[in-house]
């Protein structure tokens, strides 16, 4: 049960109204317009520095069993997944060079995941693999990336810097007509798309922004050119340059530490300040390593996404600061509801423990920071679901030097105008020589979703036209009327901090289905109209009381910039989400989708 003290030691009316004020400080009415996309006006977005510039190939015109849209982790858990049931024929087909999806494009200083890496990396049983660390750096992930495909032989059909431009199903053949920007029109008897959903780059719609004289790049296309250095930081081409960063979220965690020991001096623009929790990382214990027995992989992901989602586990496998603070994940995760609390007990105890875990994160900027304005200022006032949780044993403690500043946007709506050399916050200019943009991607607005990637099912049906009264799937895998058309991702089903493995039971998932089809000598997968509503009507359980808690978070990508939406996930949480699939296939779910004939 959670505890329900009124032994306080706070003021909950004052936490909740400094929360409100500060959110209402940042609120902007533009909302999440107040962004721009990237593509077609920046070059370091336009370009892949990492591929072949001078790569060409002849169009493909053949057939494949399966075409795997997207090459990231999603991409190669389908394409492993379905070489484990049997299928000989599978094509990914990749926008960038080579496999790792946001790992391959995301290679700035001090990268490394925020969730242990040996719960994150996929497969690691199967590749006989240990991470070298408790949390992995970028260009680890990206080797195991690359061996996921070797060892699994998806290299052998695969398409690189090749976009998929056109979908259309072909109901006489009972097959996907897949067009790309080479010019290429595949045929497949499936389509899995796994192409991302927080793949393109987004800017702040500043004033001004084009006319910047000085050096500009986001942090997913990292300029080491200009910067020196690597991911392991040495930017010895910032020595006496003045550094602009824009943004404070995961990403600029990671990245500030190495730019203020590089640069002559480092502006960071803030508007809302990261909780920043400690980290801890530290190589992997080789004897722990040696001591592993098969199945230790899975294990231990069952016990992180149990406690992460608000089960109640014997021992806690992970032990950090995910799994230490998992009871206030409930807002982003669902599910974990203590039953013996009404709802009104279970948001008090929830609150409360939400207000001490927020004061010990606030008492540790207090900790570190000697500048005491520079400390209020990093301190976040909301509740701890409101943002995704950052760690860090560095970013703090980097404004404790001389050459960093901290400036805080809040009550000027972010950067209010950019100049030839300059950014202005309220009467003051801060003159650069760089512009870094650590903004983020767009959020849950894959190709497939937005109609970059148009989609067309029987009859010619353009996807968005069919979901024009809202979406339509089942269980977030496939809708009626797109036959063979599977789809992994956050859509429609459940959510996890650690989404390597949502995306591993998902293709798990997808390829028992295509497994049974082929067993069936199915013509092709669909799920009837009745069930898709079905699922529709399931869905809603707790969307209110998500909305209602998102509706006072500071804005920020979680809330759609303090205008969120009612949320269309599984209530219960993933623990639970998975269970239900397993039983689903194992008494008869999969009748309904499986079309004999047609």
């Amino acid at each position: 049960m959670l505890p329900v003290s009124e032994d306080l030691d706070f003021d909950p009316n004052e936490l909740r109204a400094r929360y409100r004020a500060e959110r209402d400080r940042r609120i902007r009415p533009d909302g999440a317009t107040q962004y721009r996309d990237v593509a077609g006006e920046f070059g370091f977005y336009a370009d892949d520095p990492h591929a072949d510039p001078d790569f060409t190939r002849e169009p493909l015109h053949d057939e494949v069993e399966v075409v795997v849209i997207g090459g990231g982790l999603g991409g190669l858990l389908a394409g492993a997944r379905l070489r484990q049931a049997g299928v000989g024929s599978i094509r990914v087909v990749e926008k960038g060079g080579d496999f790792g999806g946001t790992w391959y494009w995301n290679r700035y200083p001090g990268i490394h995941c925020d969730i242990e890496s040996y719960v994150y990396l996929p497969l690691l049983d199967e590749l006989g693999y240990v991470p070298e660390w408790k949390y992995s750096p970028g260009e680890e992930i990206r080797r195991h990336a690359r061996a996921i495909g070797e060892h699994f032989d998806l290299y052998r059909d695969a398409c690189f810097q090749t976009a998929v431009t056109e979908l259309r199903w072909d109901e006489d053949a009972a097959r996907w007509i897949v067009s790309t920007d080479r010019g290429d029109r595949m045929r497949a008897r499936y389509v899995v798309m796994s192409n991302g959903t927080m793949d393109r780059p987004k800017l702040p719609g500043i004033p001004g922004i084009d006319t910047f004289k000085g050096h500009t790049f986001h942090t997913s296309r990292w300029d080491y050119g200009y910067t020196g250095g690597d991911a392991g930081g040495n930017l010895t081409g910032l020595a006496g340059k003045r550094v602009a960063l824009i943004g404070t979220g995961a990403t600029a965690i990671q990245v500030v530490p190495h730019l203020g020991r590089d640069a002559q001096q480092l502006y960071v623009f803030q508007r809302t300040p990261s909780t920043v929790d400690y980290r801890d990382n530290r190589p992997t214990d080789p004897e722990w390593a040696a001591s592993l027995e098969p199945g230790w992989q899975r294990q231990r992901m069952e016990n992180f996404l149990g406690i992460v989602s608000g089960g109640s586990v014997d021992e806690d496998l992970v032990g950090d600061a995910w799994t230490g603070s998992a009871r206030l994940l409930r807002k982003i995760t669902a599910g974990g509801q203590a039953d013996s609390l009404t709802p009104e007990e279970r948001e008090r105890a929830e609150e409360i423990l939400d207000f001490r875990k927020m004061n010990q994160v606030r008492a540790r900027v207090d900790d570190i920071v000697r500048d005491r304005e520079t400390a209020e200022l990093l301190k976040p006032w909301y509740r701890y679901a409101c943002k995704r949780p950052t760690f860090s044993d560095e970013y703090l403690q980097t404004f404790n030097r001389p050459n960093v500043t901290l400036v805080d946007t809040a009550d000027h709506g972010g950067v209010e105008r950019v100049t030839e050399n300059a950014l202005v916050v309220g009467d003051r200019e801060y003159e650069v020589d760089c512009i870094i943009f650590a903004t983020g991607f767009q959020v849950a607005m894959s190709d497939m979703i937005t109609g970059r990637l148009p989609v067309y099912g029987r009859d010619g049906v353009h996807l968005l036209q069919h979901w024009s009264r809202g979406p339509r799937t089942l269980h977030g895998f496939y809708s009626d009327g797109f036959p063979n058309l599977l789809t992994l991702g956050a859509f429609q089903n459940a959510a996890s901090v650690n989404y390597a493995h949502i995306l591993d039971e998902q293709a798990s998932h997808i390829a028992a289905v295509v497994a049974e089809a082929g067993k069936r000598g199915a013509r092709w997968v669909e799920p009837s109209a009745e069930s898709v509503d079905a699922w529709a009507a399931a869905l809603g359980e707790n969307a209110e009381e998500l909305y209602k808690f998102h509706l006072e978070c500071t804005p920020g990508y979680y809330n759609n910039e303090g205008k969120p939406h009612p949320r269309q996930g599984y209530a219960k949480g993933a623990t639970a989400f998975h269970a239900m699939l397993r039983d689903w296939r194992d008494n008869g779910g999969m009748d309904d989708v499986m079309v004999i004939a047609g």
